[in-house]
């Protein structure tokens, strides 16, 4: 548990909302004070649904301080089974309900006999584990609860579908552009004549997810979610599953001959005619995705040697590192996640494709980082938006957490060979945009308000009077913050409060030096 103003991954009762509003006809109830409530706004907000979350809050008030939360908790669960009707409730702790030490299994499981509905509770520890986190172990926690109720009620089907079949899991509420990667993703299995058995836990019944073992294979396209419940289903019923993202052409390539080999292994067993997707490879290469072409184009290659810095979670932050570095010929100088659960993994996946490395929830650390580097563009989620507009870096977002504007109406996987395209244009235009500003610094554009000191750090420089202000102005743009930094730094160095003219063309002297 930390106290924070700020934080990259929310807490662990956030995971399990996502989770249950993902799925049809599933009802959560986190036992919280007023205020934790706040999903059930985001999610209108953000995913612009049209219906009411299905989510309630069991609020700890003065009352429950003084009589315990059983009976309050209980009734709440049977009010919203007589309302709502669902197949599932889950009863979800929060930090605060885990302080209390309220019993909550205890109230699950006298709530599940009186119930008509299905209850359990969340195991998820609520003092070690964030959002994401919280979000893949529910997850897997719903889908081993209704596996293990249709074994003992030997309706467990473990035949395989005659035809290719996968399912898709991890796709679910609020996540990044999930929505539109899960149409590319089912495109791109109807394109290879392979079925999609189902999607979990977005759309997906809980009453379906005893089909789930008839697929040939499961594919997972994020790291945050998904992996728990394939390790289940790889341990349980020898099920396969691929966890190679695919984003960016050569990572796409090599999931779809990952999905060519466990194919034709099974074709074998199933006597089934076995797969080749070269051409496929191919073809997408070449004639759908852009981004190959437009790599070796002289827009690109403008790009090359540009140094940027990108952070976000492990999926996408690794994903966007690899795609400039190996694609692009763009130099990553910093890269990092804040998913420090996953820090191997994404060590070993951007091996050789930055200088350094970064792994922390720290937002306070990313800005100094970006500070330090001075890069020409910057990658991140919403946060190293903020710190991009602060120091005057052209900045683009690739991963959550994100605010509205990137929950777009329009189509833009990040998935796929259409996924590409889509991330081709951001890291392009995020670099031209340093260009654009030079030229309307050169002939009078829009930029015409006051420079401010810019740093990521709390603590006061010195002091710029209105010559050298007026001087530092006029600076071409993509210099200008270079320029202030290290004349500030100087003037540290040498114990000067005030700067002056003098001191800018002293500082430029040493530096030049």
């Amino acid at each position: 548990m930390k106290l924070a103003h700020w934080m990259y991954a929310g807490p662990a009762h956030i995971g399990t909302l996502r989770v249950a509003s993902s799925s049809k006809n599933v009802h959560a109830i986190m036992h919280a004070p007023l205020g934790d409530d706040y999903f059930n706004v985001m999610r209108s907000m953000l995913e612009r649904e049209r219906d009411f979350t299905p989510a309630t809050a069991s609020t700890v008030d003065r009352h429950v301080l003084a009589r315990g939360s059983q009976e309050k908790v209980v009734d709440n669960v049977l009010r919203k089974d007589k309302e709502e009707r669902p197949d599932l409730i889950i009863l979800t702790p929060t930090c605060t309900s885990s302080i209390l030490q309220e019993d909550l299994q205890n109230f699950a499981d006298r709530a599940s006999i009186i119930s008509d509905s299905n209850v359990i509770f969340a195991d998820v520890d609520h003092y070690r584990v964030n959002e994401l986190q919280a979000a893949d172990r529910t997850l897997e926690q719903v889908v081993r609860y209704y596996l293990d109720r249709s074994h003992r009620q030997e309706t467990l089907d473990q035949s395989v579908t005659d035809a290719p079949s996968a399912n898709l899991i991890g796709i679910f509420t609020l996540g990044f552009h999930n929505q539109h990667d899960c149409r590319e993703l089912r495109r791109l299995l109807r394109d290879l004549d392979i079925e999609m058995n189902q999607v979990i836990p977005e759309g997906g019944s809980v009453e379906d997810l005893k089909n789930l073992p008839k697929a040939w294979l499961n594919l997972i396209p994020y790291r945050e979610v998904g992996l728990m419940t394939a390790m289940y289903f790889e341990k349980e019923f020898g099920m396969p599953y691929i966890s190679t993202i695919p984003m960016g052409a050569v990572d796409m390539a090599e999931c779809i001959r990952q999905i060519q080999r466990y194919v034709n292994t099974l074709a074998h067993i199933s006597s089934s005619k076995e797969v080749d997707y070269e051409p496929y490879i191919d073809g997408q290469t070449r004639f759908v995705s852009q981004a190959a072409w437009f790599s070796r184009s002289i827009d690109c290659q403008n790009l090359t040697g540009k140094e940027t810095v990108v952070f976000g979670d492990a999926t996408h932050a690794a994903s966007i590192t690899k795609i400039p570095a190996r694609e692009m010929g763009i130099r990553v100088s910093y890269t990092g996640t804040y998913c420090e659960n996953d820090a191997e993994w994404f060590k070993e996946q951007i091996q050789g494709f930055c200088d350094e490395i970064l792994i922390t929830d720290d937002h306070i650390k990313v800005g100094d980082m970006i500070a330090r580097a001075e890069p020409s563009a910057l990658f991140g989620t919403q946060m190293e938006r903020h710190i991009g507009k602060r120091l005057d870096i052209p900045r683009g977002v690739i991963s959550s957490p994100v605010h509205i504007q990137n929950f777009s109406l329009g189509y833009r996987p990040f998935l796929g060979y259409e996924g590409t395209n889509q991330i081709a244009d951001p890291v392009y235009n995020t670099f031209a945009l340093g260009m654009e500003d030079h030229l309307l610094d050169l002939f009078g554009g829009h930029d015409t308000k006051e420079i401010m000191t810019k740093s990521s750090s709390t603590d006061i420089g010195p002091i710029w009077n209105s010559e050298s202000r007026l001087e530092l102005s006029k600076i071409p743009r993509f210099a200008r913050s270079k320029v202030e930094r290290n004349t500030e730094q100087f003037a540290r160095q040498k114990g000067i409060v005030n700067i002056t003219v003098e001191v800018m063309y002293a500082a430029k002297e040493v530096l030049n030096a």
